[in-house]
């Protein structure tokens, strides 16, 4: 069993955690008061699971999880509103596994309280998402490595070469 790649965001009433494990099946993620279990099969059939014991206490019956294409995000109700978790874990240790999210970092000590409701934004959010298997997604992607391709060629061609008049 492999620990998954995760990486967490603090807010005032929820801690987001992202299990970056793609196409996953058999997911199952349990909620307790200070622990958060997680165990998934991957693509090739590598399994999957984290244990964490929790910095603090959590509502487990306001937790809730929604599984993506490419990751498993968990969604964890504070027990205690407005109190700021330094870290995901019970022990200071460091995890090679655990990171924090800075792309949704926030640091919401400032905010005001029209922030307390963003868990149920977030949850109605999960909730109303739908999974689009259209078979449009490979083509984007292609379009988008192709895109990527023909502009760093662009740019390494100017780097080389300069602007011919």
């Amino acid at each position: 069993m492999l620990p998954a790649l995760t990486k967490w965001y603090d807010r005032r009433d929820f801690v987001c955690v992202e299990f970056c494990v793609a196409d996953t099946k058999d997911v199952k993620v349990n909620f307790d008061k200070t622990k958060l279990g997680f165990s998934c099969v991957g693509p090739d059939d590598d399994i999957f699971e984290n244990k964490i014991d929790l910095y603090l206490n959590i509502d487990e019956n306001d937790s809730k999880h929604k599984r993506t294409d490419r990751s498993v995000l968990c969604f964890l109700r504070k027990a205690e509103v407005g109190i700021t978790w330094p870290r995901l874990t019970k022990e200071k240790t460091k995890l090679c596994w655990l990171c924090v999210d800075f792309n949704n970092w926030k640091d919401w000590d400032d905010d005001s309280d029209e922030e307390l409701t963003n868990f149920d934004q977030l949850s109605n959010m999960m909730d109303n998402m739908k999974r689009e298997d259209d078979g449009n997604d490979d083509y984007t992607d292609d379009v988008r490595l192709y895109e990527f391709l023909f502009y760093f060629l662009c740019f390494i061609r100017f780097s080389i070469f300069g602007v011919h008049k």
